[in-house]
């Protein structure tokens, strides 16, 4: 790549970057899209800085550049994401020559306080599951908010799913997570009745005789879009009256009621498609948390204890 001093030099360099983590790492377009908006915030902060090659950077140029995020009261995840960006982005630059030595390698962050995943109860997940459904819409809604919590399935696997990708017979789903890693994920019985349904009796109604190779579609015979699908699951919830919910935490609440049920933690990391079993490790300590609270409102040992310690 030509070494020139134009500032468009930087943004050549982002696109280089996103172009090696689709190539190498696969990743989604959804992640490549969010590393690009990161660092084209980056990026604007050299060139306003006449940091118009990567060369140019200095580590107070990114001590700065933390500064100025803190400064604009973002959430501190927000501030991790992009220092992150920016840290990949430089040993990147490191590795292809474009710079001697990362001015970010000698940075450190501060540990993030974890936050916990807050699930839903299975009160509320039942509510929302079993309301009274009419149309084919309403068939496919109930198919599709009983698949993504029957299957832990991120909201992007979900409106992708092809018919190819559902077993009914077996039980199960094909999912394509996160760097198109694929994996086998059961679903219950209720999933299995509601994809079913809709499936036999009311997707051709949507569909009018027009084809299409996904399971889950609009009245205009189109894949149901993420927005889509997001819009339908906050305006039922308001309808009856339930907490604020979003895709992934209905996923937060498949992977805690799995384990408050007692299922094993590597079975739960594998339907959830998680590389590492320390990202789902954290729904461990939300099930005990849980677990703790109904001990101590029902379990009549503990009530005789905060009893006891009420009459002293």
């Amino acid at each position: 790549m030509p070494r020139t001093r134009e500032p468009a030099l930087l943004d050549s360099w982002v696109d280089a970057y996103l172009a090696f983590l689709a190539s190498s790492r696969g990743l989604s377009r959804n992640t490549l899209d969010a590393y690009g908006r990161d660092l084209a915030v980056l990026a604007g902060f050299l060139s306003r800085r006449r940091r118009l090659a990567p060369e140019d950077v200095r580590p107070a140029d990114l001590t700065e550049f933390l500064g100025a995020l803190r400064s604009e009261k973002l959430g501190a995840a927000t501030v991790a994401r992009r220092f992150s960006a920016a840290r990949g982005w430089f040993r990147f630059l490191e590795a292809e020559g474009a710079v001697p030595r990362s001015p970010a390698a000698e940075l450190r962050l501060g540990r993030l306080p974890r936050r916990l995943p807050r699930p839903w109860s299975r009160e509320d997940v039942r509510t929302l599951l079993e309301a009274a459904v009419d149309g084919p819409l309403g068939a496919r809604d109930r198919a599709m908010l009983e698949t993504l919590y029957g299957a832990g399935l991120r909201v992007t696997e979900l409106v992708c799913l092809r018919l190819e990708q559902v077993n009914l017979d077996g039980g199960y789903v094909i999912a394509f997570g996160k760097g198109s890693k694929e994996r086998a994920v059961p679903i219950g019985g209720r999933a299995r009745d509601a994809l079913r349904a809709y499936l036999v009796e009311d997707r051709g109604s949507l569909l009018r005789g027009r084809a299409s190779p996904h399971v889950f579609v609009t009245r205009r015979g189109r894949r149901m879009t993420r927005q889509g699908f997001w819009k339908m699951l906050r305006s039922r919830a308001r309808t009856l009256g339930l907490p604020a919910v979003s895709p992934h935490r209905l996923r937060h609440s498949f992977a805690t009621h799995l384990l408050e049920g007692g299922a094993d933690l590597r079975a739960v990391q594998a339907m959830l498609g998680h590389v590492d079993v320390g990202t789902t490790q954290i729904y461990t300590e939300v099930a005990r948390k849980r677990l703790r609270e109904v001990h101590r409102r029902h379990h009549p040992r503990a009530q005789r204890r905060e009893r006891a310690a009420a009459d002293e």
